[in-house]
Order: C-alpha cells, then sequence, then structure tokens
C-alpha cells in the first residue's frame, strides 16, 4: 500500500487494542465493535452484540483494508460471518488480510506432546468443536473469495492487568499441581507483534501457533510471581481440592506442549516475552510504572 491502512476490528478486546496502537503509530486508521458501543482504551467502539447487524456496516467495512476478528463463536456459530458474511466477501477487491483470532484448544488432549500447525485438530470440548468449525468457515470464505485469510491459534493470554500477581496478593491465588500437566502461554505484547508480521507479510490460507517458547506447569507459574512479589507462595492442591469453575477445570482436561518454530520461521518475529519469566517481570515492571 502507497498509504497507510485501515484496520478494522470485530472485537476491540485486549488483543485488538495492542495491535491497534501498533498500527496507529504506522498513521493506519483503525475502528471497531463492543457488545454495548461504548467509548473502549479512547476510542468509541461501534455497537455489535451478535444479535444483529452493526450499523452502517456497509461504511465500515468497504473502507477497511485490514480485517481483524476476535469475537468468540457462539452456539449458532461465527457470529461475524453469520451477520456481515455476505459484506465480507463483497468487499474482496478492498479487503488485504483478514486474521481471525482462535485457541490452540482445537488441538484438544495429547498428553504433554508436542503439536504444530500440521497436526490434526481433535477438540474435546464445546469450546474448542465450535472454534474448529469456525476456522473452517473463515478459510472457505477467504479461498472463495480470494481474501488472504490467516488463522491465529492463541495460547493461553497474560500481560499487565492479567496476570496471577492481584491473586496472589489478595491470597486468592491457587498453585494447582496434576502430575505431568503443561500449559503454553503468550504474552498480549507479542501477540500484537506476530498479527503486525502476518500483516506485513501475509499468505494467504496461513495458520499459526501462537505462544512462547517453553510451556510449563501452572504451579511453576504461581510459585516464580510470588516469588517475584517477595512472598511465600500459596501451598499446592490437587486438581480435586482446587476450587475452579467448570470451565476452569475443563482446561486441565487438555495437556499438550504447542510449537511456534513457524511463527518464527516465516513471520522472522523475535518474541519479547519468550518464556514466562520475562514475561511476568515485565507485567510487574509495568504495574511498577
Amino acid at each position: 500500500m502507497d498509504t497507510a491502512g485501515r484496520l478494522f476490528c470485530f472485537g476491540y478486546g485486549a488483543s485488538a487494542q495492542a495491535l491497534a496502537g501498533r498500527m496507529r503509530s504506522q498513521e493506519w486508521e483503525v475502528a471497531g465493535t463492543s457488545r454495548n458501543g461504548r467509548d473502549v482504551a479512547g476510542m468509541e467502539t461501534i455497537r455489535f452484540d451478535g444479535t444483529g447487524p452493526m450499523e452502517k456496516a456497509h461504511e465500515h467495512l468497504a473502507e477497511a483494508s485490514h480485517l481483524l476478528v476476535s469475537i468468540p463463536p457462539g452456539e449458532e456459530g461465527d457470529v461475524v460471518l453469520h451477520h456481515h458474511g455476505g459484506l465480507i466477501a463483497a468487499c474482496a477487491e478492498s479487503l488485504e488480510w483478514i486474521g481471525y483470532l482462535s485457541t490452540t484448544g482445537v488441538y484438544g488432549n495429547h498428553d504433554g506432546a508436542w503439536v504444530d500447525e500440521t497436526t490434526p485438530c481433535a477438540p474435546i470440548s464445546e469450546r474448542g468443536r465450535r472454534r474448529c468449525q469456525a476456522e473452517e468457515a473463515w478459510a472457505r470464505l477467504g479461498e472463495k473469495h480470494g481474501i488472504a485469510t490467516h488463522i491465529f491459534r492463541l495460547a493461553g493470554i497474560y500481560g499487565p492487568g492479567r496476570n496471577p500477581f492481584a491473586r496472589i496478593r489478595e491470597g486468592r491465588a491457587q498453585r494447582i499441581f496434576k502430575p505431568g500437566q503443561l500449559f503454553s502461554r503468550i504474552h498480549i505484547a507479542d501477540i500484537a507483534a506476530v498479527l503486525e508480521a502476518s500483516i506485513h507479510r501475509p499468505r494467504a490460507g496461513a495458520v499459526y501457533n501462537v505462544c512462547d517458547d517453553e510451556p510449563a506447569p501452572p504451579g511453576e507459574i504461581i510459585a516464580f510471581a510470588a516469588e517475584l512479589l517477595g512472598m511465600e507462595p500459596p501451598p499446592e492442591v490437587s486438581l480435586e481440592e482446587a476450587n475452579l469453575s467448570e470451565m476452569g477445570r475443563s482446561f486441565y482436561s487438555e495437556n499438550k506442549r504447542v510449537s511456534n518454530r513457524l511463527l518464527r520461521k516465516e513471520l522472522k518475529v523475535a518474541l519479547a516475552y519468550p518464556t514466562y519469566r520475562e514475561g511476568l517481570r515485565g507485567c510487574l515492571s509495568a504495574e511498577d510504572a
């Protein structure tokens, strides 16, 4: 493009906001939606709650050169495609890039083994199954209408304000121990860096795992965070003893190591936070600042 682009975000949550900050620094225009259409992080959003199309949809989408979708699918499928799929297809000539934010939950359980983008999807939760269906639907739209569409499978997201420090300080943190359990994670700033890199290096049909270099046991993260705070870590508890919601407990039914090799090789992204250690230190520094 000779001029800066126009990014439209279906869902203006933390990942979209982080990307928006990077693109605005390059003189891009950014717009996005929220469920209530209120001001979010200093930007007035367009109301879109999935129950009907957003107002002035043609105006917003016809102006976009890039589209980021972070709204999760519901029981009836992907709400963005349901209400705006036809219009997005009609804007194919002006859309240079679509990014769909999915989850590594689509892989299901692998008993701690490594998975990469060639691993078949085998979700074991309803959430994972919906994500697989949404991925396939977005991929079909991109292929059918010639729009470079990309799937980003995000690991557990953390960052400033989204980390265990507050729970540790308040005595609410649990150091859960389940033998052999590992989770992959990704700092919100690195998600934005990956998305920006893909925008500048589009590849139609690409799928990327977005995670850091080191899958780790959940209790290890809590212990390290407590150490950074100069506090004693909470005692270990078993999964059965832990006070978790049904959704929280369901995450422990999946155990895998997620590889980010393709991300590093193809998009040339050097993660700012390659492990949870750098990431938690950065979160604490941001809070102190």
